[in-house]
């Protein structure tokens, strides 16, 4: 490691054509030159965009020369694998990501490199304490994050993070990993190292939407679930002995009825309501059973997270 940079800066990129100029200039007004006893590597991963991102990164290399890397992706592998792919490649003593379109303020970086240098502290979070967003994003965001808390790690802040800073420490314990289907916020959180929060509000997106969907949050959510905790198994385990155990009394019921004569149920449709429900219960714990194969299979697999194209340095 180059012992020279003290903080990496990582930017995922992905469709941010318009913006990519803007953050990087506030970055260096704002953190770069109050910092000047510092040294800086500004690194932007370009997810596969398909707009002009990549031109609009080159032209801000040829005006910065060696204090902006490109990482380009050989095609969009999401912003978890454009995360990792930014620590491989970080040389710094810390590393801090942050989105590319203005949303999170990058004056904060200065307040996370004080408690990182000035405090010991290993990760800085910065964690949405509101967010200028539609209704639904805020209450989907919000429904995943409380799930995540209560599933896999109660410390995840309410709101959630994407703006942080971790050591090198802490960012070689995350690479050793090397996981499928990685949870990046939960992987920090589990290192258990001290984590100073430092809580914003996230501002409007001024150019573009955000091509962070309502299916990858889901995708995301149960990476979080399954990655992390027991729930699933416990649930599928709990469901299968609250089931056996209402058969067992109503079979035992049946018996009774009959040895005295009597059918206590009639007719096709309570047969098939019970055949439906069962049926119902059996197929959903499969799919449960099926995600963790998959996961199992995937991590088997050892495929690369991500393919880089090309390095621009």
């Amino acid at each position: 490691m180059d012992q020279n940079i003290h903080c990496s800066i990582i930017i995922p990129v992905y469709y941010n054509e318009g913006t990519l100029a803007k953050t990087f200039d506030y970055l260096k007004e704002e953190v770069i030159k109050k910092n000047s006893n510092r040294i800086f590597e500004i690194i932007f991963i370009d997810d596969g965009s398909g707009d002009g991102s990549l031109e609009e990164l080159m032209r801000v290399k040829k005006e910065n020369g060696d204090l902006v890397k490109i990482i380009k992706f050989t095609r969009n592998f999401g912003q978890v694998a454009a995360v990792m792919a930014g620590y491989q490649h970080a040389t710094g003593e810390c590393i801090v990501n942050i989105s590319a379109d203005l949303q999170d303020p990058p004056e904060l970086i200065n307040e996370m490199l004080n408690h990182h240098f000035n405090n010991d502290y290993e990760i800085i979070i910065c964690h949405r304490e509101d967010r200028d967003e539609s209704f639904f994003r805020k209450t989907t965001s919000g429904i995943f994050y409380k799930l995540i808390r209560k599933l896999s790690f109660p410390n995840m802040p309410d709101g959630g993070f994407d703006f942080a800073l971790i050591s090198n420490r802490v960012k070689e314990n995350i690479l050793s990993k090397r996981e499928a289907n990685p949870f990046w916020q939960g992987q920090i959180l589990w290192t258990g190292y001290n984590v100073k929060y430092i809580p914003y509000e996230r501002k409007k997106r001024e150019i573009g939407k955000s091509k962070w969907s309502f299916s990858k949050k889901i995708k995301y959510l149960i990476d979080g679930v399954m990655s992390y905790s027991y729930f699933p198994l416990r649930l599928m385990s709990v469901t299968g002995i609250i089931v056996s155990i209402a058969g067992f009394i109503y079979a035992i019921n049946i018996l009774v009825a009959r040895i005295f004569g009597a059918v206590p149920v009639k007719g096709w449709a309570p047969l098939m309501i019970m055949l439906l429900i069962l049926s119902g219960i059996q197929m959903l714990m499969l799919g449960v059973i099926g995600e963790y194969l998959w996961r199992t299979l995937d991590q088997a697999r050892n495929r690369q997270p991500f393919i880089i194209d090309k390095i621009y340095e």
